[in-house]
């Protein structure tokens, strides 16, 4: 039932083909041996069947020195317009058309349907703040589970610009990948290192000229802020001939692109800023200017709206300004000095504004000065720019820092806890709105979007869902501790097999929580048990991965628990495992469908026609959700004394509904106590209702364990939320409070509970 779509070609020396089989054979990998490097200088194909050689190519005449091309390259003139807002047209009717284009709006029907939190080493991903917002900046992965060092990544692209002038759309490429990967607390500016995609129609007349002006200009602009290019690719025949309805042929193309990806090291992936507001009423917002009173809406998403592209685009004329941002962005991050910030791009700054308040769930009142300058300029424009908040009780500081590099900034106002947008230009207040309507707006695109790609009414209870939601309301019942350093450190540890099978992810992150508990984890896939390469009586707990194993093709984790339950010697390993008494079990995802489908929860001699088991999400497709659930009382060692927390966790799974063919089954699972987590809503209570409930689950639930306690089967992934910065929002009295993630408690249990045992 596997689903392999590639083959890939690996040379290796001839010494080291016995483990390349081993390690084929134990990861289940077919491979061929298909020749060898003879360095004569030809690939001699050979026919086995009839003893033929059908080629014998010389490599020099594919490899030797090749005749240059030659290009002759034209030029060809444009026809711009300036751009003509409709007379009489208002900032809201302006702003209601630009939130709803798809590249300013909400992507909310693009994020949640991808796994966001695999590996484990996620530190930022798209979606930001209580709400988990689509905003994020920046992404920054984690090196290990065992340090905070890393990398941040950002994208820069501004392809409508490009169609009034390709220089300026390479250099403001740049500088929106600068703009976006400041919030990461960066090595150096010069460590920032870029890749370089570009998709062009390069042999239609004139483009190949534009092409390689944006390709001069991407030189020198990297050349001046001191970074590199390192990579990338190209699409060069981005155009198609297309034959319309009336039968007449014409030429479409795709507006020349490029797409800078920006990457470089973090120190520190712990010191990243999100565009959330984090402190409403007590914090102000600053501007800085990188267009230095340029105001040039061509290209912008204002212009789109109308239908129109205009002739003037913003560009990036100062290079040394844009420095000299960075370090100081980089400088105030370093200080704790910035709560939250956001770059000016598509939509201007008036959806950097909104976007910030929109994260927060929160209001803001700001006044923008530019004397002289139409105010749907002044908030549509897309020139480069950044806008920040900071705590007002350290205005002096950030002032000091801004003032010592000559920084063109404003402080254009403050955020407030009323919900109220206000927007003045000039002193002239030309928005005030209830900022839970323009983030309705904001969201209807990818609302309309969403429901022709999810069940409908999933997607219209979630539209009512976030409407006004408060935000979750996290509670730890608890004081969770790190694992003392003697634990760690000891030379015999309880051992715990990882077990996965083909498809399987999440085994990485998974033996780094036991790691961090005090277990000695061991990688263990189905075939070291199908070959009696090794048993499980000489291990204590086992953990089943998450994943999608022989890619779900026969039903989540259906495949594997036939390998498990049709080979009796396997199948009798497993069973004396769950019968010893001093034994426990994890099953996490993928490993928790699997023990639903091998009867381990909620017991075993259930008949396989009434057993529970977990099926495809109401929504009809994956989800990828921080989720908040509730610690209920029960017998599973693993969550001992953790009960009544309510907490968020990464859900990553597209079968994780619950289904009890008998009722009765699950009456007495929740007398008994037996499922011990349930998802609950912002104010803490057991539901069903989407998103709150990613799946659909009857009663809240979303995890299952034996009577004894010693089985628990979660679709939640604790161990992709063991240590604090992997939680995709933690409200700051946690943050500074907590000396660990509540969730490294659940693998803590189990090593303490073997210790009494």
């Amino acid at each position: 039932g596997a689903e392999y779509q590639e083959n890939d070609a690996l040379l290796i020396k001839p010494e080291h083909r016995e483990l390349f089989d081993s390690l084929c054979r134990r990861e289940k990998v077919p491979y061929s041996v298909i020749g060898e490097v003879t360095g004569d200088g030809y690939i001699i194909l050979h026919d086995s069947l009839d003893d033929s050689y059908p080629e014998q190519l010389e490599l020099e005449k594919v490899l030797g020195k090749m005749p240059q091309k030659t290009f002759r390259l034209e030029r060809t003139k444009s026809r711009l317009e300036p751009l003509k807002i409709p007379e009489g047209t208002t900032l809201k009717e302006a702003l209601e058309r630009v939130l709803r284009l798809v590249s300013v709006g909400s992507k909310r029907f693009l994020t949640n349907k991808v796994d966001r939190s695999v590996t484990g080493l996620i530190a930022r991903q798209q979606c930001t703040g209580p709400l988990q917002l689509t905003l994020s900046d920046v992404a920054v992965i984690a090196q290990s589970h065992f340090s905070l060092t890393g990398a941040a990544i950002s994208i820069g692209e501004q392809p409508i610009k490009g169609l009034i002038s390709p220089q300026a759309m390479a250099r403001l490429s740049v500088g929106e990948a600068f703009t976006n990967i400041m919030w990461a607390k960066l090595t150096a500016l010069t460590d920032i290192k870029c890749s370089g995609n570009w998709m062009w129609a390069a042999k239609l007349p004139g483009e190949g000229a534009r092409l390689y002006d944006a390709a001069v200009a991407l030189r020198d602009i990297l050349i001046a802020l001191g970074i590199a290019i390192d990579g990338g690719k190209d699409s060069l025949s981005m155009a198609a001939l297309v034959r319309g309805k009336d039968g007449k042929e014409e030429i479409v193309k795709s507006p020349g692109t490029l797409v800078i990806s920006a990457y470089a090291p973090c120190p520190d992936i712990t010191k990243t800023v999100t565009p959330d507001i984090k402190r409403p009423g007590k914090s102000g917002l600053i501007y800085i200017d990188l267009g230095e009173g340029r105001y040039r809406p061509g290209g912008s998403a204002l212009a789109q709206v109308f239908k129109q592209v205009g002739n003037d685009t913003p560009d990036l004329e100062n290079p040394e300004l844009l420095k000299k941002t960075f370090h100081a962005i980089q400088s105030l991050i370093d200080r704790g000095l910035i709560l939250s910030g956001h770059d000016r791009s598509d939509g201007g700054l008036i959806t950097t504004l909104l976007e910030m308040a929109f994260g927060g769930n929160s209001g803001i009142k700001v006044d923008i000065r530019a004397q002289g300058v139409d105010p749907l300029q002044v908030l549509f424009s897309e020139e480069l720019g950044v806008v920040f908040e900071y705590p007002l009780d350290k205005e002096e500081e950030v002032f000091k820092v801004l003032n010592e590099l000559t920084l063109p900034y404003q402080r254009i106002g403050l955020t407030t806890d009323d919900r109220e947008v206000s927007v003045s230009v000039n002193g002239e207040v030309l928005l005030s709105e209830d900022m839970r309507r323009l983030r309705a707006v904001w969201e209807e695109t990818s609302y309309q979007l969403d429901r022709l790609q999810a069940n409908p009414e999933c997607v219209d209870e979630e539209r009512k869902a976030i409407y006004d939601r408060p935000g979750p309301g996290y509670h730890v019942s608890f004081s969770p501790e790190p694992t003392a350093p003697e634990v760690l450190s000891r030379s015999a540890k309880p051992r715990v097999a990882i077990i996965r099978e083909e498809g399987s992810n999440s085994d990485r992150e998974m033996a780094s929580a036991f790691y961090q508990a005090g277990f000695e984890p061991w990688d263990i896939t189905m075939s070291d048990l199908v070959a009696g390469r090794i048993g499980l009586s000489e291990f204590k707990g086992v953990a089943f991965v998450g994943g999608f194993s022989y890619a779900d093709v026969l039903d989540s984790a259906k495949g594997w628990a036939g390998v498990i339950r049709f080979n009796p010697k396997v199948f009798e390993e497993f069973q004396r495992f769950y019968n010893r008494p001093d034994t426990f079990s994890l099953g996490v995802c993928n490993g928790c469908q699997l023990m639903a489908l091998l009867g381990w929860v909620p017991w075993q001699g259930i008949e396989d026609r009434l057993q529970p088991r977990f099926i495809h999400n109401r929504s009809g497709r994956f989800e990828s959700r921080f989720s908040t659930v509730r610690i209920l009382s029960s017998p599973s060692i693993m969550l001992k004394e953790m009960e009544d927390s309510v907490l968020g966790v990464w859900v990553a799974h597209g079968e994780g509904r619950v289904y009890f063919p008998s009722e009765e089954i699950l009456s007495e699972v929740l007398k008994k106590g037996l499922a011990p987590i349930r998802y609950v809503d912002d104010e803490g209570n057991i539901t069903e209702t989407y998103p709150f409930n990613p799946n659909g689950s009857p009663h809240g639930i979303t995890a299952l364990c034996s009577p004894d306690g010693r089985h628990l089967a979660m679709m939640p992934h604790p161990e992709r939320t063991f240590l604090k910065w992997q939680w995709a929002w933690m409200p700051e009295n946690l943050e500074n409070s907590l000396k660990a993630s509540p969730w490294l408690r659940l693998f803590q249990n189990a090593r303490q509970w073997l210790e009494q045992a």
